[in-house]
């Protein structure tokens, strides 16, 4: 059975357009596959816990070798548990809005919560950095209040530190297969915002029915 871990990142909820997309792409993709099975992380529900004095010292005790204490061992299990999630989905599915030219700060906590040597990476000294979600695919909607591409004709393309980010991270941990939807000019007024997403929706059921 294909699991998809949807990781939505807005809390705008029904009127956020990532979701909106997003779940256009998850629907069609249980309409294809029926079989499917979705869980959603919701980054906004207020669980994701805060990269305290014990977890960072467990991760610097993780680097250097050295036994976790009770409290270390407990902040480290909870952030392996948070990633086990992504590890048990074979494709990941994120909605992410652009914030202030890039991602929302609770989904920069929850990849720094959960991007830990031996939880989505490992490394080897003759190596390197070696990602541990390997064989999973991504999809990731990004929304946008305006014209970010390279057609709309101003610098804002220079601004955008969403997508590049988000994809970058992804590489890093191993998912090489990432797919963009893209929508955009939200902002412009409800007609133009109407139309961008739906044919947002319509590109995202499109990969979902290739996938």
């Amino acid at each position: 059975m294909t699991t998809l871990l949807h990781i939505a990142c807005s809390p705008r909820q029904e009127r956020s357009a990532s979701r909106e997309v997003a779940l256009a792409y998850i629907d069609a993709y249980r309409t294809a596959q029926p079989g499917a099975r979705v869980d959603t992380l919701e980054l906004w529900d207020g669980a994701l816990p805060e990269f305290d004095a014990h977890a960072m010292a467990a991760k610097y005790a993780g680097l250097n070798g050295t036994p976790l204490s009770p409290q270390q061992e407990s902040a480290w299990a909870t952030l392996r548990a948070l990633a086990e999630r992504m590890h048990r989905a074979d494709v990941l599915v994120l909605s992410v809005p652009l914030w202030n030219f890039s991602i929302p700060y609770k989904l920069k906590q929850f990849i720094d919560l959960v991007s830990q040597k031996d939880i989505l990476f490992s490394f080897d000294p003759e190596s390197g950095l070696s990602g541990l979600l390997r064989d999973k695919r991504a999809v990731v909607a990004y929304a946008r209040g305006l014209d970010f591409s390279a057609a709309s004709g101003t610098p804002a393309r220079d601004f955008d530190f969403q997508k590049p980010y988000v994809e970058a991270w992804l590489r890093f941990v191993g998912v090489e297969e990432v797919h963009a939807l893209v929508v955009e000019k939200t902002l412009m007024g409800s007609e133009v915002d109407t139309a961008a997403r739906d044919a947002a929706k319509a590109e995202a059921r499109r990969l979902a029915a290739a996938m």
